[in-house]
């Protein structure tokens, strides 16, 4: 995490990053009641990674674009 914060910047970083987290926190938040923390938080971790996953390869698809956010 340090390293793609410190490669891309912070602004770059939340750009790209920060919607993903809010969605897989809601996501985690309502749907897995796992009854530990360390297997909610493995999956939170997990859905915040296929979320950004998909979302780079989606506009790597269609527009032929880096999937990096430059400022």
């Amino acid at each position: 995490m340090h390293r793609a914060i410190k490669s891309q910047g912070t602004k770059a970083f939340l750009r790209q990053e920060a919607p993903w987290l809010i969605i897989a926190f809601v996501i985690a938040d309502l749907f897995y009641k796992w009854g530990s923390f360390a297997l909610e938080c493995v999956g939170f971790l997990l859905t915040w990674y296929g979320l950004s996953l998909m979302s780079s390869l989606v506009l790597r698809m269609v527009g032929g674009q880096n999937s990096t956010v430059k400022d």
